[in-house]
């Protein structure tokens, strides 16, 4: 056991605002650099001895503020929560203004990042505005080279206000109580990529579609896994996604990344995990969450971009948690800023392949890595919290290196075949609207067709679950494809061709064995029963249809 200690340049300036004017005032520094100083927006928790996390109206003024004082920076909404409250969006880079079109006309490579999805978790958010505000005052500037970011500091802004010091049990602070996991509908934003349920899911579709950021980080704060890391990370992990998206991730980012973060902090990172013992067929290991693409940073993997997910450790202080948020954040731009060419390339490269043909997985397991690697454990002590009088956790600097076997990775334990296109029922209205919703092109055939070969998915049996999540009852089916000639396609139905960038996410959809699509999610439960078959069919791969139409994104 060894006991290591944080190192590089400590704690930030921008977390000490509070302790530079003392400085300043001690110095006999002019009274007129002092108000300068004290004109700088502050978080909450940075006003507060990080006791409390900044509210949404804070939050949208300081992102005003900070905004108006940079002509780089424009702010817009990434959408409406369920509330009414306008989601904040700011655009840093060489752009004319906060527009799509203005941000895709400029060339450069986009990069998203999103905090406080889950609005108790909310070190990302803090450590955004607080990035954003150096990006006011010209630091960074060399990003706008070859980066336009798009900066969403509260994704979550109705769970945000829901603020209690309950609310995440065990976590260090803030002390005076913060927002609840999920939206004012109850609902998990971070379940909800594929479903879209949520109108803030909706939004964050759109500016998938109109913006296509080559990347999208997702911050978060662990839920209680003991390890010895200040922050844990994970690149899409559903095994769908290109191979060159996380071969990149995996070989070059993420390792850079926290090569950097040590330098300039000496804290350590590493994958997402945490530990579990050996527990009747299940063997002992570090353990990463879910492959299923109903998780943002899974999800992006099915658009062929680039996802990151960083989980600051729970039991770090708020105070640090807000750091490690911050380096994670400008570590992953300062890689993209030197890697701008090559994040493109690939991304360009995994849309232009056809995928017809292929096999994707619709069911996966977890793998364990060939040999054990070392873990860094820690240990906590248990505080008060003195608003509460409930236990929350504090790390402490021991950290004990651990071999065990890692389970970070998946693979496919039931596979099919990509088909050229699916043809949809006309009654199946939703199901159009939900993949309009997620930018896929969709081809409406208004005159029906005659004699089309098609694959049928003959249905052997149906189990549903008795107890919802997230509003939803979950089914899965069993069968076999059937093929079929001479089908006619009825006025309406849509055309749905996987000669598209969206395909993975078409597939994951569309098929009826995913373990995260329509049936998966009870979607079109009213369309399957016993003795009904799966109403979507899939075009017979020997003769993709000689089909030729324009398609217009103002059909749905």
């Amino acid at each position: 056991m060894t006991e290591r200690h944080s190192g590089g340049r400590g704690i930030p300036p921008f977390l000490t605002f509070p302790l530079l004017l003392t400085f300043l005032s001690l110095c006999g520094f002019p009274p007129s650099l002092q108000a300068q100083e004290a004109e700088s927006p502050q978080t909450a928790a940075e006003r507060t001895d990080f006791r409390q996390t900044t509210r949404y109206d804070e939050v949208m003024a300081f992102v005003s503020e900070v905004v108006a004082r940079h002509p780089g920076m424009h702010l817009t909404t990434l959408g409406t929560s369920h509330e009414g409250r306008s989601i904040p969006l700011v655009v840093v880079g060489t752009v004319a203004d906060a527009t799509p079109e203005a941000v895709l006309a400029s060339g450069k490579t986009r990069v998203y990042v999103q905090g406080g999805i889950h609005a108790g978790e909310i070190s990302g958010k803090e450590g955004l505005l607080i990035l954003l505000r150096e990006l006011s005052a010209g630091e960074h500037g060399h990003w706008a080279d070859s980066l336009v970011l798009l900066i969403a500091p509260l994704y979550n802004p109705d769970g945000n206000e829901r603020v209690s010091p309950t609310n995440r049990r065990g976590q260090h602070g803030p002390v005076e109580g913060m927002g609840q996991r999920s939206n004012a509908m109850g609902l998990d934003l971070n379940r909800d990529q594929m479903k879209l349920d949520a109108p803030e899911s909706r939004a964050l579709l759109r500016l998938y579609t109109d913006y296509d950021p080559h990347l999208s980080v997702d911050l978060h704060t662990t839920n209680g896994s003991r390890h010895g890391y200040h922050l844990t990370y994970a690149p899409p992990l559903t095994p769908n996604a290109p191979p060159e998206i996380d071969q990149f991730l995996r070989g070059e980012w993420l390792p850079e990344v926290t090569r950097g973060v040590k330098a300039e902090t000496g804290w350590d990172m590493y994958y997402y995990g945490g530990a579990r013992q050996a527990r009747g067929d299940q063997e002992a290991g570090w353990f990463t969450f879910d492959h299923r693409p109903r998780f943002v940073s899974n999800y992006i993997g099915l658009r062929n971009r680039f996802g990151i997910l960083g989980e600051a450790y729970s039991y770090a202080s708020f105070q640090e948690r807000i750091q490690i948020s911050y380096w994670f954040t400008e570590e992953i731009f300062e890689f993209a800023y030197r890697n701008a060419a090559e994040i493109q390339k690939r991304t360009a490269e995994a849309d232009a392949r056809s995928l017809i043909g292929d096999s994707l997985g619709v069911h996966a397991e977890v793998q364990r890595s060939d040999k054990p690697v070392t873990i860094l454990m820690g240990e906590v002590v248990e505080e008060e919290n003195p608003v509460s009088g409930q236990t929350m956790f504090l790390r402490t600097n021991t950290q004990t290196p651990t071999r065990m076997y890692e389970f970070g990775t998946f693979r496919p334990t039931e596979w099919e075949r990509v088909p050229p296109a699916y043809f949809i029922p006309p009654e199946l209205e939703a199901v159009m609207e939900l993949l309009a919703a997620h930018g896929v092109e969709i081809l409406p055939l208004d005159e029906g067709r005659e004699g089309v070969e098609v694959e049928l998915f003959h249905v052997d049996s149906l189990t549903t679950a008795t107890r919802e999540y997230q509003g939803h009852r979950a089914q899965e089916v069993w069968g076999e494809y059937v093929r079929e000639g001479g089908v006619s396609l009825a006025p309406g139905t849509v055309m749905v061709p996987m000669d598209q960038p969206l395909a993975r996410v078409v597939f994951s959809l569309l098929e009826p064995r995913s373990d995260d699509g329509l049936v998966a999610w009870g979607l079109i439960s009213d369309s399957l029963g016993p003795d009904q078959d799966y109403p979507i069919l899939r075009a017979a791969p020997s003769s993709p249809p000689r089909l030729s139409f324009e398609f217009s994104p103002d059909t749905w």
